[in-house]
């Protein structure tokens, strides 16, 4: 038997299973989950074991909606420039309900992401020839140095997306709807460094199976 699970669900199992990997600090965090078809947002307060969801929000735009809705620019540099600004322009609308709730952060903002986005785009950042988890997973990044990845994996053809090691031909068309959310979250939460987390939606379930935690 299959359960359907509502966005705002999705989105506190996401935190619940990755929430560990939150660099300790005062004030509230962001988590972020960049799919296929949305993309969710949580400020949770971290203070407790357990963290308390804030505020929430489901945009409509994940690497694949994103990708169909405004297609994949070819070989002409200054269309897929074009391409990409549509992309961060969808998404800021989508994203400013949100925005226009948050108030400016206490102490240092902090960062989370999960999804194969941001664990792609750490691959690239490091340089590694092949995806490892155990080096990925836990990993803290210079949110510029994510916005520097982002912008030069946009502004590559499909061709020479799909020689990039842990991109290659079968992340090469979405890759870049990925980086277009990733930069336009970085411009919503002012974050200096952003964490890395390989877990999830399945950890969370793990989690509320095991010990009935809830949110």
């Amino acid at each position: 038997m299959l359960d359907i699970i509502t966005a705002e669900e999705e989105a506190r199992l996401a935190v619940l299973g990755c929430h560990a990997l939150l660099e300790p600090g005062d004030g509230p965090a962001l988590v972020f989950d960049i799919g296929g078809g949305s993309t969710e947002l949580v400020l949770v307060d971290s203070r407790a074991e357990v963290p308390r969801v804030l505020d929430w929000h489901s945009a409509p735009w994940g690497v694949v909606s994103l990708t169909e809705a405004v297609g994949i620019a070819g070989n002409d540099a200054a269309a897929r420039e074009a391409a990409y600004a549509e992309m961060r322009a969808r998404v800021a609308e989508a994203f400013a309900p949100f925005v226009a709730r948050l108030r400016p952060p206490r102490g240092t903002p902090r960062l989370l992401g999960t999804s194969g986005t941001v664990t792609t785009l750490a691959s690239v950042h490091l340089g590694l020839p092949a995806y490892d988890r155990s080096v990925v997973d836990g990993l803290i990044v210079p949110a510029q140095a994510m916005r520097q990845v982002s912008r030069r994996i946009a502004g590559m053809s499909m061709a020479e997306r799909s020689q990039v090691p842990c991109i290659g031909a079968e992340r090469a068309d979405l890759v870049v709807a990925g980086c277009a959310i990733l930069e336009t979250i970085l411009d919503l939460w002012p974050a200096e460094r952003l964490g890395i987390a390989d877990r999830g939606i399945r950890e969370g379930i793990l989690r509320r199976l095991m010990n009935g935690v809830a949110l």
